[in-house]
């Protein structure tokens, strides 16, 4: 009998070419997949709930799959990371799911984190792990600016040109910027998010960080709905794929 089962999965996204399947490269779905089918001997698929960029983390993606052995959920997660190795994917947890679960079209938020290093010395622990801007930025201008960001609203300006959505309309629930030290903390808040929406939103706040807009500018450029009014869109080392909610779901994640 086909069981389904709820992973919660975590990865350095650097030398992945990001979550999906691609031809130019390994992919974590890859990663994850390939573990599956040596623990049943068969192909399966893995379905995610966000499709991060190369070089994207993740501590919290989910995925769902179905599977035809009678398997623990313990068992599995320890089966999945010795099949991993060394890939810098790990199994946080895994849960039986019901069958109407799915990670993507189930989550009712996602929150992605990202991070950047705002010192003149450049990163070594953390090197791929943040964005390192070399110059002090205005964390208070950047969360008031942030402010006028969230809400439902046409996102064109911070939507990739090859976006795949059906439309720009999005609503952004919470983007809140925080310094802890030396590091500049943006956590941002929807059920959907559009093609480096993300990226390109912190890019235009870290205009604001360093005094080159106003938030007033930032909010002239969202209602412009124009792609080149976007500041430069920032680098996926810094953004992070927090967690996933699910509500009433399997293994919930508040936002």
């Amino acid at each position: 009998m086909t069981r389904r089962f709820k992973l919660t999965l975590e990865y350095h996204g650097g030398g992945f070419v990001g979550w999906q399947r691609q031809t130019n490269g390994l992919s974590v779905q890859e990663v994850v997949e390939r573990a599956l089918e040596s623990l049943e001997e068969a192909p399966r698929a893995v379905h995610g709930a966000g499709r991060t960029d190369a070089g994207v983390h993740a501590l919290g993606q989910a995925a769902h799959v179905d599977l035809d052995k009678n398997w623990r959920p313990d068992r599995l997660r320890d089966a999945l990371n010795a099949r991993m190795r060394p890939h810098a994917v790990s199994a946080l947890l895994v849960e039986e799911a019901p069958g109407e679960f799915e990670a993507r079209f189930s989550a009712t938020a996602r929150r992605y984190l990202y991070r950047i290093l705002d010192r003149r010395a450049p990163a070594a622990v953390e090197r791929g792990l943040v964005w390192h801007v070399p110059r002090r930025l205005d964390e208070r201008a950047m969360d008031e600016a942030a402010q006028l960001l969230v809400g439902r609203h046409d996102f064109t300006t911070f939507r990739a040109a090859e976006c795949q959505a059906s439309g720009p309309i999005r609503t952004l629930d919470r983007l809140d910027v925080a310094r802890q030290g030396d590091f500049i903390e943006i956590v941002a808040v929807a059920r959907s998010f559009l093609h480096h929406q993300v990226r390109s939103m912190v890019g235009s706040l870290n205009y604001v960080g360093r005094g080159k807009w106003s938030p007033c500018d930032l909010a002239d450029a969202l209602a412009a709905h124009d792609r080149s009014r976007c500041g430069t869109v920032a680098p996926a080392c810094g953004l992070y794929l927090h967690s996933v909610k699910y509500g009433g779901g399997p293994g919930e994640l508040p936002p």
